[in-house]
């Protein structure tokens, strides 16, 4: 494995655990009615992922133009850490509408 692509590896791992622990933020933010902090912190999560997303394309653009890449316990962690992320993010924002109806009730 290159330097490069390690770290791109890292950089998933990195920016991928941000969006999920801005996600998390914003979920306790909502709990504690404070919406604007709940947006916030998933704009912030949004832009984490953004940059997780950066690094994979540049391991994906590498490989199609033939640079293959040992796969590693590593890269795959890499990978799955960013799926669950994805997903997490995901919840979140649904989690912090269901709290912003409750407060708006």
């Amino acid at each position: 494995m290159t330097q490069e692509q390690l770290e791109a590896i890292m950089g998933l791992i990195m920016n991928s655990g941000n969006a999920k622990s801005n996600a998390m933020e914003a979920i306790q933010a909502a709990k504690k009615n404070d919406f604007e902090l709940a947006k916030t912190k998933l704009a912030e999560a949004d832009e984490a992922l953004v940059e997780a997303h950066h690094a994979q394309t540049g391991l994906l653009t590498k490989e199609a133009q033939g640079d293959q890449m040992t796969v590693t316990l590593l890269a795959v962690h890499s990978q799955d850490h960013l799926m669950t992320s994805i997903t997490f993010n995901d919840l979140a924002k649904e989690v912090v509408d269901i709290y912003q109806r409750l407060a708006d009730e």
